[in-house]
């Protein structure tokens, strides 16, 4: 498979700041992959989303994207842990936002509107407002905002994190039937490893101080996923103990 995004040697450092918040970061997203990066808070998993959507220009390294983008896509879109609905607009509107700025006729806003409800299942919501919905179908909107977008990278910035933990698996579940749906390359970061794993094609390892990529897995295990299988918990116990190899070095994250 062609890599849409390739970090190589990606190093960021904020001004005033001792040290980077990572250094010599290597890593690709592939063309349809569902790619995860896993770390605790601190390990500057938002700031490399950043990167990688172009909002932010490393210090030191290369970006690369093969990602066209014109005046009716975006080339990525981004999905964080809030919402961030915006209360004075309808779900309708809410969705409409990221539309904004884009050549596109009324029809054809009204139709990506139409069909990005109906890939999140709320195709009946229009008309409501955010203090109506539950956390789970606010999060849901926001997804629908960035595929109204059409782009072909999706970021997501641990967008389930907030969640009761039905709620969350119930929306991991219906990312994945998007994301077979749509042929959408996904780079998901979390620090949840249950949820990396049941998840993602790759799991990368960001840690230590400054952060690097310390490993990276391949997931093979056939989809669909049960949760909790023999090798979910195997890969899970790799990743934990390479976790712990980190702490126990001095390279906390």
């Amino acid at each position: 498979m062609a890599a849409i995004v390739t970090l190589k040697g990606v190093t960021v450092t904020f001004p005033g700041a001792e040290s980077p918040i990572f250094s010599g970061i290597d890593f690709s997203v592939n063309k349809g992959e569902f790619v995860i990066v896993v770390g605790t808070s601190g390990a500057g998993k938002s700031t490399l989303l950043r990167v990688v959507a172009g909002l932010l220009e490393p210090t030191a390294g290369e970006v690369h994207r093969a990602i066209e983008e014109n005046d009716r896509r975006r080339a990525s879109a981004m999905v964080f842990q809030e919402a961030h609905l915006m209360p004075w607009r309808t779900v309708h509107d809410n969705v409409a936002l990221g539309l904004e700025g884009l050549n596109l006729s009324e029809d054809e806003s009204e139709r990506r509107i139409a069909d990005a409800l109906a890939l999140v299942r709320l195709s009946e919501y229009g008309t409501r407002w955010p203090h109506e919905l539950s956390g789970g179908q606010r999060q849901r909107i926001g997804l629908a905002r960035a595929l109204a977008v059409e782009p072909e990278l999706l970021l997501m910035d641990e967008p389930f994190s907030a969640l009761d933990a039905i709620t969350r698996q119930a929306l991991q579940d219906e990312l994945l039937s998007i994301w077979a749906a749509t042929g959408k390359s996904i780079l998901f970061v979390t620090h949840d490893i249950d949820e990396a794993i049941y998840l993602g094609d790759r799991v990368y390892l960001l840690g230590g101080s400054p952060a690097r990529i310390v490993d990276s897995f391949a997931n093979d295990a056939s989809r669909p996923r049960q949760r909790g299988s023999a090798d979910a918990t195997a890969l899970a116990t790799r990743i934990k103990d390479n976790l712990s190899g980190i702490h126990d070095h001095g390279g906390g994250i």
